[in-house]
């Protein structure tokens, strides 16, 4: 009997993970569901230029898995019931299509825009976490006449793509950046510096410590009291993870992150797996990973790389995520590459300018690219499945 994996979600996190275990595993021994709303492969990093009205590079599933064994499902999840081991989703029309059974479950259903429960938000401001978010703002935008306000909400590193992607692509526009801290304080002093620079040369108004408590149609309100005119808001304070996770029996925290060990495993339930946004994952410094793809895809691969072990009796990856670089687009023709500790603090060390636009098109490039390759440089040796063992093997 074939050991039934379902992967909930194609993002950069699911899409890798599905990736990978088919390179791992073989066909005649597993089956590999990949269950996605959409068709296509969405490069969320890109979400900003999207906005401005730049097309992206169309990366249908069916070409990028072809032959490989995965078989993509086209459904939006509804439910899992991980005590069952099913998942309920429905089809583009919202028809119920039953449920899908599994042996293991790869949640990678990931995160979506936070509004943080700010006044107005949801009525009247925009998001770019997802295309449909990314296409509403583009058409919002290209209405505007010259001089409008647009103010960007959140000086975090989507905050500063969003602000500066607008600003570059749309100069006759009046952009803001509100922050709740200083601009950039993250970064190193050249980091900061540079950023400062940019934002000035596209003319970006940056109200610094600038907490916004309300969103109206043509304004927002900071908790000072300051009313910044809008035509447009667009919100990029954080991300929510997706709600299914929180209504299941799995252990989770708070928010809704799923808690797992080392391996990416649930620690309540064996046979379920969680990568990026959706796990809470502990890294250097005992520090949990921030939400991004930095973060998410190597969780893919540790749990790929876990569930193939389990399933041939190999040995368990043991590799402790930690963080390089946080690479930012300050739109088309200038960067920020902030080098930084593995718990993800800056050092001295930065990348500025062109060349790291460069680099930071690069390493979006190589993103895209590694989700249809997540394997490169892997042991070409077979790996065997037992197969007597495969239906037991997701609780070992």
């Amino acid at each position: 009997m074939q050991h039934r994996i379902i992967v909930l979600g194609a993002g950069y996190t699911g899409a890798s993970a599905a990736g990978r275990l088919a390179k791992r595993l073989h066909r005649e021994d597993v089956t590999i569901t990949l269950v996605n709303a959409e068709p296509d492969f969405v490069e969320r990093v890109r979400m900003h230029q999207l906005a401005v009205g730049q097309d992206l590079k169309p990366r249908p599933f069916g070409e990028m898995f072809a032959g490989t064994g995965v078989e993509l499902k086209l459904a939006r999840v509804t439910g899992v019931d991980v005590d069952r081991k099913t998942v309920a989703v429905i089809d583009a029309n919202g028809a119920e299509e039953g449920e899908l059974e599994y042996d293991t479950l790869v949640y990678a259903l990931g995160s979506g825009w936070n509004d943080q429960g700010v006044p107005g938000t949801a009525e009247h401001a925009h998001e770019i976490a997802s295309r449909p978010g990314a296409l509403q703002l583009r058409e919002r935008l290209a209405r505007l006449d010259a001089g409008q306000p647009v103010v960007v909400v959140g000086g975090g590193l989507t905050g500063l793509e969003a602000a500066t992607e607008i600003a570059e692509a749309r100069p006759e526009l009046d952009v803001a950046l509100a922050a709740r801290g200083g601009l950039g304080d993250w970064l190193s002093p050249k980091g900061r510096e540079h950023l400062r620079k940019v934002c000035d040369k596209l003319g970006i108004t940056v109200h610094e410590h600038s907490a916004v408590t309300g969103v109206e149609a043509d304004r927002v309100v900071t908790a000072d009291g300051k009313a910044i005119p809008a035509a447009v808001t667009v919100w990029t304070t954080g991300f929510a993870v997706h709600p299914i996770a929180k209504a299941t029996t799995l252990e989770a925290t708070g928010t809704g992150q799923i808690v797992v060990d080392a391996t990416m495993r649930s620690v309540s339930h064996p046979d379920v797996y969680a990568v990026g946004d959706a796990a809470m994952v502990m890294g250097p410094g005992d520090k949990p990973l921030r939400m991004s793809c930095a973060s998410g895809v190597p969780t893919a691969w540790q749990a790929a790389d876990a569930i193939a072990a389990r399933l041939t009796g190999g040995k368990l990856p043991n590799v402790s995520p930690r963080y390089f670089n946080q690479c930012i687009s300050l739109g088309r023709k200038e960067g920020v590459i902030q080098y930084v500790t593995a718990d993800d603090r800056a050092v001295r060390a930065a990348l500025t300018g062109r060349l790291a636009a460069v680099y930071k098109e690069l390493v979006c490039k190589g993103a895209a690219w590694g989700v249809a390759n997540p394997t490169l440089g892997m042991p070409s040796r077979r790996r065997r499945v037992v197969r007597e063992r495969a239906q037991a093997a997701s609780a070992v």
